[in-house]
């Protein structure tokens, strides 16, 4: 508590330090003095904010900047521009610049973005990891190096921690795979944006839903797998009367399509967030003019990017044990289903057991 308060008296001084001093003559100059720096402050937040959202948004080329200078190497990604019919495609000026038309307008956008790039590097990653720390020799059950001993642990956690507990020894080992793919992929591309020149490609709500979509589409024919197309069916009448089937029915379909939104909404928002706010504290120093204001804003800033380093690890195991989570809930559905059919199959048994009893008395 005593260090925060320090650390917050340090920032308010070094505002108060960057503030202009007036002069007692000079009342009018001061006025003049006073409306020029919140000109200027107004300008630099402009700046600051659209720093920020050109750095955190998707683009079509990858800027290399260069330290302690205002100028940077862009790289122009191919952009593939597919009309669907004639003239589609043709670049429109707007206020902003030129502009691609849209789906709608009838121009399919296929081109290379700073996010793609990045998620192809996360990729590489992924399958570069496993081709070099994957024990392949079999007849040595260690394997051997600091590296590949870090990453049997991870696979054994989140096939041991995540697949089987929470869908189960028998169908858990087959989802592992994919559980696999989804948390060291999410994991490098979180990592990819803590690195100079790199974006964060799950910071785009576009990457994050298709993640999601993949979740929710095994999730799914987990589902029709373990309780068959029928059964899966049953399981979006709640188990009600009939007639109750138009509200369950409803609510049910409802509830498929709320995990992936929870999934997209949670990756993106929390990798997006941390960006923000390093950029945000850094842009203080340009926002409120002095140098001063470094002190306190720097160790803030390298305090969210240790803390960004953990959320990486953090939002991979929280996206990965969801999709165990929804994956073991749709296995379930056959368990369900098969309960329900051994409980009626025992209760018919009974039934006719007694009435055989009283025939024969």
């Amino acid at each position: 508590m005593r260090k925060a308060m320090i650390l917050l008296v340090g920032l308010m001084a070094g505002v108060a330090f960057a503030a202009p001093v007036q002069d007692e003559h000079g009342n009018a100059a001061a006025g003049n003095e006073h409306g020029k720096a919140e000109t200027r402050l107004e300008k630099e937040e402009e700046d600051v904010a659209g720093y920020i959202l050109h750095h955190v948004s998707d683009s079509r080329e990858l800027e290399i900047e260069v330290p302690l200078s205002h100028n940077h190497i862009p790289v122009h990604l191919p952009e593939i521009l597919i009309p669907l019919k004639a003239g589609a495609c043709e670049k429109q000026m707007t206020e902003h610049g030129e502009a691609i038309p849209s789906l709608g307008a009838g121009c399919l956008d296929l081109s290379i973005t700073k996010h793609m790039v990045m998620m192809w590097l996360a990729a590489a990653l992924l399958i570069g990891s496993l081709l070099i720390w994957s024990n392949r020799d079999k007849t040595k059950l260690v394997p051997r190096g600091a590296a590949a001993n870090l990453f049997e642990m991870l696979v054994l956690f989140v096939r041991d921690e995540l697949a089987i507990k929470n869908i189960g020894k028998e169908e858990g080992p087959r989802y592992t795979p994919y559980l696999l793919t989804a948390f060291f992929f999410i994991l490098f591309m979180n990592l990819l944006g803590l690195f100079p020149w790199m974006a964060t490609a799950t910071g785009n709500i576009a990457v994050t839903c298709g993640l999601a979509l993949c979740t929710f589409v095994l999730t799914q024919v987990a589902g029709i797998r373990a309780a068959g197309f029928g059964g899966y069916l049953a399981h979006l009448t709640g188990g009600v009367a009939p007639w109750l089937w138009p509200i369950m029915i409803p609510v049910e379909v409802l509830g498929l399509f709320t995990k992936p939104f929870a999934l997209t909404i949670r990756l993106f928002a929390n990798m997006l967030a941390g960006h923000i706010v390093i950029f945000f504290l850094l842009g203080l120093i340009f926002m409120l003019g002095h140098p001063a204001v470094a002190l306190v804003s720097v160790p803030f800033a390298l305090g969210i990017y240790l803390l960004e380093l953990f959320v990486a690890f953090v939002q991979a195991y929280v996206f990965t044990m969801l999709s165990a989570l929804f994956i073991g809930m749709g296995v379930a559905m056959g368990h369900h289903a098969h309960a329900e059919e051994h409980g009626h199959g025992e209760a018919g048994h009974s039934h006719d057991h007694g009435k055989a009893h009283m025939l024969g008395s």
